[in-house]
C-alpha cells in the first residue's frame, strides 16, 4: 500500500480545520464555561469564608455580649442584694427605734402608775397616819397639855423675829381689830388675861378680845387679829404635817 501524500495532506487538513472548529466553537466555551464554574466557585467559596468569618465575628460578639450580659447580671444582683439590705438595714433601725420608744413610752406609763400608786399609798399612810396621830392626840389631849401648848405659844410670841413683829404691828395700825383666841377647852381668868398681855405687847395697843371654845383643836391655841393668825394647837399642826408631808413626795 502506497502512502498518498494528496491524501494525508487533505486529513491533516481536516484534523487542522476540526481542532480550529472544536477550539473556536466548543472548547473555548468550554474553557469559558469551566473558568465561569471556577470564578463561580471562587466566589462562593469567597462568600462562604466571608459569611464564616462574619459568623466567627458575630459568634466572638455574642460571646462578649453574653459575658457583658453576665457581667450586668451579676451587677445588677449586687445592686439588688445591697439595696435589699439597705432596706432591711433601714427598716430594722425603725423597727428597733419604734420599739425604744415604745419601751420608753411602756417605761414612762409604768413609772407614772408607779409614782401614782405610790403617790396614793404615801397619801394614804400620811391620812391614816394623820387620823391615828389625831386619834391618839385626842386621848391624850387635856387641859393640862392645852395649858403646856399655851405656855409655849406664848413663850415663842415673846421672842418672835423683829422683822415678822415689825409685820404684825403694822398690819395692827389704823383700824380697831378685835383678837379672837380660839381653844378647845375652857380657860380660866388667868389664862386669858395671860394670853392678852401677850398679845397687846406683841402688836403694841389695846385689843379688843373674843374668847370661843372649839373641841376640833384638841388642845391649845388659834388667835386672830386681823390678817394674822396664831397658831398653837394640835389640829393645826396635824394639818401642816400633813399637808408638808403631801407637797415632800
Amino acid at each position: 500500500m502506497e502512502l498518498d501524500w494528496s491524501t494525508f495532506a487533505l486529513e491533516i487538513v481536516n484534523f487542522l480545520i476540526l481542532v480550529w472548529i472544536l477550539k473556536r466553537f466548543l472548547y473555548k466555551p468550554v474553557l469559558d464555561a469551566i473558568g465561569r464554574r471556577k470564578a463561580a466557585i471562587a466566589k462562593t467559596l469567597d462568600d462562604a469564608e466571608q459569611r464564616h468569618a462574619e459568623a466567627q465575628a458575630l459568634e466572638e460578639q455574642y460571646r462578649n455580649r453574653l459575658g457583658d450580659w453576665e457581667q450586668e447580671k451579676a451587677r445588677l444582683r449586687a445592686a439588688m442584694l445591697e439595696e435589699i439590705e439597705a432596706e432591711r438595714a433601714r427598716r430594722m433601725g425603725e423597727l428597733q427605734t419604734a420599739l425604744e420608744q415604745e419601751r420608753e413610752k411602756n417605761h414612762a406609763i409604768e413609772e407614772s402608775r408607779r409614782k401614782e400608786w405610790q403617790g396614793k399609798a404615801e397619801g394614804e399612810a400620811i391620812a391614816q397616819g394623820a387620823q391615828f396621830a389625831a386619834k391618839l392626840l385626842a386621848r391624850a389631849a387635856g387641859p393640862e397639855l392645852e395649858a403646856k401648848l399655851i405656855e409655849l405659844a406664848l413663850q415663842d410670841l415673846a421672842h418672835i423675829p423683829d422683822e415678822q413683829l415689825a409685820a404684825l404691828q403694822s398690819a395692827c395700825q389704823g383700824a380697831q381689830f378685835k383678837a379672837t383666841v380660839t381653844t378647845a377647852f375652857a380657860l380660866d381668868a388667868e389664862q386669858r388675861s395671860a394670853i392678852m398681855q401677850a398679845l397687846s405687847g406683841a402688836t403694841c395697843k389695846e385689843l379688843d378680845s373674843e374668847f370661843v371654845q372649839d373641841a376640833r383643836l384638841l388642845a391649845g391655841l388659834r388667835a386672830s387679829i386681823g390678817p394674822w393668825i396664831l397658831r398653837a394647837n394640835l389640829q393645826d399642826e396635824l394639818e401642816y404635817f400633813a399637808e408638808a408631808a403631801r407637797h415632800a413626795r
